[in-house]
């Protein structure tokens, strides 16, 4: 495992990729790779070809032909999991457990007792979820106008986030694999109510309507009570036309990140600033945000925290408290009324 010496990290972290999915291929792979602190050594795939293949085409040096060898090589220190969701917490464990550190894709299990067994996890280990939008300039700006009382006091949070998919083979439409737009993209608005507000929310309501067909929610309207006076909401679809937006409301004044959750790697981000001056918003400003890749940020900083041996700033008791979160929703779903987190 990498060590530091008189706080200068000695070598870089050598990561193991566990699956050829998608996101990881054409998103968090070459990422990591232009983390300056991170390699990425290995691959694995239950189908040794598709392993192989993603290997030549993204320059990484090792394949393995099953996730349990990825996981038992010493040269490994820290795994990527962006398995189907029904898979995480299990091969989560499986790598801790095996002395590997853990980013594991969001959400990070099917329900809060799901995520609960990650407590099982070696103390040793770092395990975090990866919600890339916590490392991205643009949302640590827009946490640092709440917080500094530029917006004034920060009352109300609006989200949408939508795309079309109706393909009955995409795993974002399969129930029994932990699909739906809550569960895909719902997390997000969570996490932004939960990364600004800075506290959890006491209390839900949703409405939830479901595909006929795949019985997944694809399209949820959602109201969290952070108690003070403070409120998310936010709506969310796998079957409406592409859209997202954040918006976050003061007593002075309102702040939206245009594109909050795929900012787009290596471009300026811009976050409007909005006094009220004029109901159209042009008299509004602009904070253009210099370019990153929000997915680079994320790798470099599990790196260096694993590298300096600094605890995480969210860990697996985040994730338990994010996994609360939507297990109200769905309840709330189920009850049609309010429901205690």
């Amino acid at each position: 495992m990498a060590r530091q010496a008189a706080g200068v990290a000695t070598r870089k972290i050598n990561w193991g990729i566990l699956s050829t999915a998608n996101i990881g291929l054409e998103k968090v792979i070459p990422a990591i790779q232009n983390s300056a602190s991170s390699n990425v050594l290995g691959i694995a795939s239950r189908n040794a070809e598709r392993a192989a293949q993603a290997a030549r085409d993204l320059g990484i040096q090792k394949t393995y032909a099953s996730y349990e060898a990825l996981i038992a090589d010493p040269e490994i220190d820290a795994i990527y999991n962006p398995l189907p969701n029904d898979m995480h917490v299990d091969w989560t464990i499986a790598a801790a457990k095996a002395g590997k550190h853990v980013l594991c894709e969001k959400p990070i299990g099917l329900n809060a007792q799901d995520a609960e067994r990650l407590r099982s996890c070696p103390k040793d280990v770092m395990v975090t979820e990866a919600f890339m939008v916590r490392y991205h300039p643009q949302w640590l700006r827009l946490r640092e106008m709440v917080r500094s009382g530029e917006l004034g006091q920060v009352r109300a949070i609006q989200a949408v986030f939508s795309y079309f998919n109706d393909d009955k083979n995409n795993i974002r439409n399969r129930p029994e694999n932990g699909g739906g737009a809550m569960m895909d993209i719902g997390c997000y608005p969570i996490t932004a109510g939960r990364f600004l507000f800075e506290t959890e929310p006491l209390r839900v309501t949703a409405l939830i309507e479901r595909d006929p067909q795949f019985k997944t929610d694809r399209t949820a309207s959602v109201v969290a009570d952070f108690g003070g006076g403070r409120q998310l909401s936010f709506v969310v679809s796998t079957q409406l036309c592409p859209y997202q937006t954040l918006n976050v409301f003061g007593t002075k004044a309102r702040a939206e990140v245009m594109i909050p959750y795929n900012a787009p790697a290596g471009e300026e981000t811009v976050v409007i600033v909005d006094h009220g001056d004029s109901f159209d918003g042009s008299m509004a400003g602009c904070e253009v945000i210099p370019p990153c890749d929000q997915y680079t940020e994320q790798a470099e900083q599990f790196a260096q925290a694993i590298l300096t041996q600094t605890p995480l700033s969210y860990g697996i008791e985040d994730s338990i408290a994010s996994m609360r979160v939507l297990d109200a929703i769905f309840a709330s779903e189920t009850k049609q009324k309010w429901v205690n987190v």
